[in-house]
This record gives C-alpha cells, sequence and structure tokens, in this order.
C-alpha cells in the first residue's frame, strides 16, 4: 500500500496552466507505477496521463496529448503533471493512483485503465476551467 496525496488544483481560465502534484508516502514509491485520472459529473473516471515506476515510460490520452506533461522525482516521492493549454472541458477532479504494473505493460491509457488496482489512490482535487 501507498498513500498518495494531491495537491494543485484550482480555478483557472481557458488557455491558462496548472501543475499538479501527487505526493506519495514510503519508502518503495520508486517501485510503483502512478496514473493521472480524471471524473467530471455525469462521466466515468478516465486515465490521462501514466508513468512508470523509473520515469522511462510515459502514456497520455489523445485529449491530452501535446498539452499535458506526466512526470515523477523519486527522490523527492512526487509525481507531476503539468497542463497547458487548459479547456473548459478538462474541467473534473483529479486522482492519482499507483499500483506495481510492470514498465512493459503500461501500452496506453486504456492499459492503465485496466490495470490499475487498489494500491493507492489519492483524495483528488479539482481542477475547473472557465471559458
Amino acid at each position: 500500500q501507498v498513500q498518495l496525496v494531491e495537491s494543485g488544483g484550482g480555478l483557472v481560465q481557458a488557455g491558462g496552466s496548472l501543475r499538479l502534484s501527487c505526493a506519495a508516502s514510503g519508502r518503495t514509491f520508486s517501485s510503483y507505477a502512478v496514473g493521472w485520472f480524471r471524473q467530471a459529473p455525469g462521466k466515468e473516471r478516465e486515465c490521462v496521463a501514466a508513468i512508470s515506476k523509473s520515469g522511462g515510460r510515459t502514456v497520455e490520452a489523445d485529449s491530452v496529448k501535446g498539452r499535458f506533461t506526466i512526470s515523477r522525482d523519486n527522490a523527492k516521492n512526487t509525481v507531476y503533471l503539468q497542463m497547458n493549454s487548459l479547456k473548459p472541458e478538462d474541467t473534473a477532479v483529479y486522482y492519482c493512483a499507483a499500483d506495481q504494473i510492470p514498465s512493459y505493460r503500461i501500452t496506453s491509457v486504456a492499459s492503465v485503465n485496466r490495470e490499475m488496482g487498489d494500491a493507492g489512490w489519492g483524495q483528488g482535487t479539482q481542477v475547473t476551467v472557465s471559458s
């Protein structure tokens, strides 16, 4: 199990930027792949980006490709989601989650949706993009 805490959400105008952080507790954080998920009202939760345990492999959803960047600093036990060119449709609660997913199985956000278990989920942070 790993405990995760998200931060960095807020209200921003369309075209603006935010950086979300996912801070983890535990000495084995570097053995976990991490995904960023979001859920908008009335919609299913979806994975928007994920990163392998070493940071060497990342995947992004088509809807955010070129705008969102996931990265990690294992020395700080933190994963980041840099969100640029935000759109109103990016409005959602954003969650980070971690699980011991082998890097070779991180091939797409769909694969992460399937593989992510319950090893650790954060409480979520609200992102609201105004038009």
